[in-house]
């Protein structure tokens, strides 16, 4: 897996696990390929962090 596809997965997981969290989560919606529609709020820190360990080749 190259490193745009392992950035795309782990922002994607995340945007996911965000969407299936407690209240407000928002609504994620990913049925287009190639883009993804949110509406609501995202926690950018816990996005950022999943990312820097997506290219540090972490989980």
């Amino acid at each position: 897996m190259d490193l745009q596809e392992s950035v795309r997965e782990a922002i994607l997981a995340e945007l996911k696990r965000q969407s299936e969290a407690g209240d407000p989560a928002p609504k994620v919606d990913t049925t287009e390929p190639g883009y993804v529609h949110v509406e609501g709020r995202i926690d950018l820190d816990a996005l950022i962090m999943v990312v820097a360990g997506s290219v540090a080749g972490g989980p």
